[in-house]
């Protein structure tokens, strides 16, 4: 892997640990001292978050990493529903039978530890839960080219839900139910059952994002 793509994968992870905000400014140095990789190959990686619309150069401040506004929330989601509801047909086409039980199980998991107290690690382990439920359906398309675009636009999504205001606990246990209608359609192979459910799924964390 070439040093920019390595810096790259550094600059999603400090995205996804929240240690990178929608709308900080940063300089390509200070991105070097974040991502931990050298200013070179952080000067190559420029040009492809650009260009994935993650950062944009600001004329005498430097990199602005993009902003949650509404503008990219409505991108952002729309682009999702396209690859999300085609994907979850061919999903519950083909899912295997035991990987939807594991899906199942974990999601089942978080819900029940909802209820206990003093769980550091619930939020973190929710949103790994979350996000394997929908790459399994980007995955089971089994194409390079829509899973790596949809990977950049969930960094888009984790920008917009690093700026809302209200916690995520509150919300797993909806979020995780919402899921579970996903899965419970594809164990039944019900592909118009399951569109339904992702879309639903999608409009509501939509519309809870335009209130950012």
């Amino acid at each position: 892997m070439k040093a920019r793509d390595r810096a790259w994968e550094g600059f999603t992870r400090r995205v996804l640990a929240g240690e990178i905000l929608p709308g900080q400014f940063v300089t390509q140095r200070e991105l070097a001292e974040i991502t931990g990789y050298p200013l070179g190959a952080i000067r190559e990686l420029v040009p492809r978050l650009e260009a994935e619309g993650l950062i944009v150069t600001a004329p005498q401040r430097g990199l602005q990493v993009a902003q949650a506004d509404l503008k990219l929330v409505r991108n952002a989601f729309q682009f999702r529903e396209f690859l999300e509801v085609p994907a979850v047909r061919h999903y519950a086409r083909v899912a295997d039978p035991g990987e939807l039980a594991g899906l199942r199980a974990e999601h089942e998991a978080v819900i029940e530890r909802r209820t206990e107290e003093d769980d550091n690690w619930l939020m973190q382990d929710a949103e790994l839960v979350d996000l394997r439920l929908h790459e399994a359906i980007i995955g089971s398309l089994d194409n390079e080219i829509v899973s790596n675009a949809y990977r950049v636009n969930w960094i888009k999504i984790k920008l917009i839900r690093l700026a809302e205001t209200r916690l995520y606990v509150p919300m797993i246990p909806q979020v995780m139910g919402e899921h579970l209608k996903v899965i419970h359609a594809l164990e039944r192979r019900d592909a118009d059952a399951a569109a339904e459910a992702v879309r639903s799924h999608i409009d509501v964390a939509r519309r809870r994002a335009v209130d950012i």
